[in-house]
């Protein structure tokens, strides 16, 4: 059984009636119903509960964190940021969805500004694999159409991918590093591009599919066997000199 805590910070869909039109209770309702497995003990979280929702027993018992942001990645308090990264850092797995590439804690992880072009316009976009054999890719077709995304556009300011999973093209002409993959200290982190507020993304099998899958994936390091650090005896008994 996986602990998968789905973190959103649910603002949009207070105030925007567009948006509370296609997430009534919120976008991380949806991905918690259509993520509903039972190898998943999922639970969710939000910006306005205490601790936004990722108390340290939450965090300690979280084997995978997803991170939905948008409008209000500067209210997320820096101490529940360190602890997030600290937590990726031993471990634990972490998908950032869409907006949430200009969250704190995955610039943290990044290193980088992780700035790009966007347009919110309707635009069809076309999610081409172009990594078809990794696991994240088990069961999903080679590419995914949506009718209406919004826009993001290169250059992405992001280090270099471990590996790249999905390139996107948008009707306006440009391409997009949409499904990346990196590991930092032990944790493996899956970035994933779609899922703008406005548009029906997350009810979308195929999406949910790549997203379950990205949690199997990301869980891998959670569930083994942590390194140990520190004074370390030596293996074999050290020879004495005559």
């Amino acid at each position: 059984m996986l602990n998968v805590t789905i973190w959103n910070e649910f603002v949009h869909e207070k105030i925007h009636d567009e948006v509370k039109a296609v997430y009534p209770e919120g976008i991380h309702k949806v991905l918690a119903d259509g993520l509903s497995d039972p190898e998943f003990n999922i639970r969710t979280a939000t910006l306005d509960e205490p601790e936004h929702g990722l108390t340290d027993e939450v965090l300690n018992s979280t084997d995978v964190l997803l991170w939905w942001g948008h409008m209000a990645h500067d209210r997320v308090e820096d101490v529940i940021v360190n602890k997030v990264v600290k937590r990726v850092q031993e471990g634990m797995g972490l998908i950032v969805l869409h907006s949430g590439h200009f969250s704190k804690p995955f610039k943290a992880l990044m290193g980088t500004s992780c700035d790009l072009k966007w347009r919110e316009a309707g635009e069809q976009e076309i999610l081409w694999s172009v990594n078809p054999t990794h696991p994240i890719m088990a069961g999903v077709n080679s590419q995914i159409i949506l009718e209406h995304e919004e826009m993001y556009g290169e250059f992405f300011d992001i280090p270099a991918p471990d590996e790249l999973i999905f390139v996107s093209n948008f009707e306006g002409g440009e391409v997009f590093r949409s499904g990346c993959t990196f590991k930092r200290g032990q944790g493996n982190i899956f970035y994933f591009r779609p899922g703008h507020e406005t548009y029906p993304t997350y009810y979308n099998p195929e999406i949910i599919k790549v997203i379950s899958n990205g949690i199997r994936w990301a869980a891998l390091n959670a569930l083994t066997v942590k390194p140990v650090f520190g004074n370390s005896q030596p293996v074999r008994s050290l020879r004495v000199l005559v």
